[in-house]
């Protein structure tokens, strides 16, 4: 019987520099995002509903709170489970909010009540996003929700369409976080990851079809055989 080298699935400590996680490339899309929030973006009114400078517990950053609801839309998830789940185990949402990791309930009582305030600022990130080319087929791929297409493949620079463009993607964000709330309210578990759920499904159908062509393969003659 064949020996090979032992392999190990579970867990492996490795030393890892969390800013050094975001950078332009393969997760280009979480390296603007976290300039946008941290740079461009105006959170006064965010800031605005903490008051516990003097008394009271500290409060997760809004900023880090806004990145990884963000980032976790990007790709497809919207419950405040899933959220957390990623910010636990997934090198990008752990980077990007500096190992916070804060619970679904924090999560769901951030977008339940700051939705007002969190809408105009993801309608302002997916418009840059969207004008650098970020935002590709996999990104923000969430049913029920349409995209403009790319901005630098249609956009003439032209005021009447560029508002046109803000305009539906302020409904995009409007629906994804009308999505994500939604699914809050069901049960975070129902809907945890319905993408990884669709290409498990494929994956299985795909490799049902591939036995199925083999076996029949295996049942032809082969060339140059002739029947007794």
């Amino acid at each position: 019987m064949a020996r090979y080298k032992p392999q190990d699935h579970n867990s492996l400590l490795l030393p890892v520099v969390l800013s050094e996680q975001i950078i332009p490339g393969s997760f280009a899309f979480a390296f603007a995002l976290n300039y946008l929030v941290d740079h461009e973006l105006d959170l006064a009114l965010l800031d605005a509903q903490f008051n516990n400078d003097e008394v009271g517990a500290s409060a997760y950053d809004p900023r880090v709170m806004l990145k990884i609801v963000l980032l976790a839309y990007s790709q497809g998830l919207l419950s405040s489970r899933a959220i957390e789940q990623a910010c636990q185990r997934n090198v990008q949402f752990i980077a990007i909010s500096a190992d916070s990791r804060p619970s679904h309930t924090h999560i769901a009582k951030f977008v339940a009540n700051l939705s007002t305030q969190i809408k105009p600022l993801f309608a302002q990130v997916l418009m840059t996003c969207d004008a650098q080319g970020l935002i590709g087929r996999d990104m923000f791929a969430i049913d029920g929700v349409k995209l403009p297409s790319n901005a630098s493949k249609e956009r003439s620079g032209t005021h009447a369409e560029l508002r046109h463009r803000a305009e539906r993607l302020d409904k995009a964000a409007d629906k994804i976080l009308a999505l994500h709330q939604a699914q809050d309210k069901q049960g975070a578990d129902q809907a945890l990851q319905p993408k990884r759920q669709a290409q498990l499904e494929a994956l299985r159908k795909e490799a049902a079809r591939t036995r199925e062509f083999l076996a029949s393969s295996r049942c032809l003659p082969t060339s140059g055989t002739t029947s007794a």
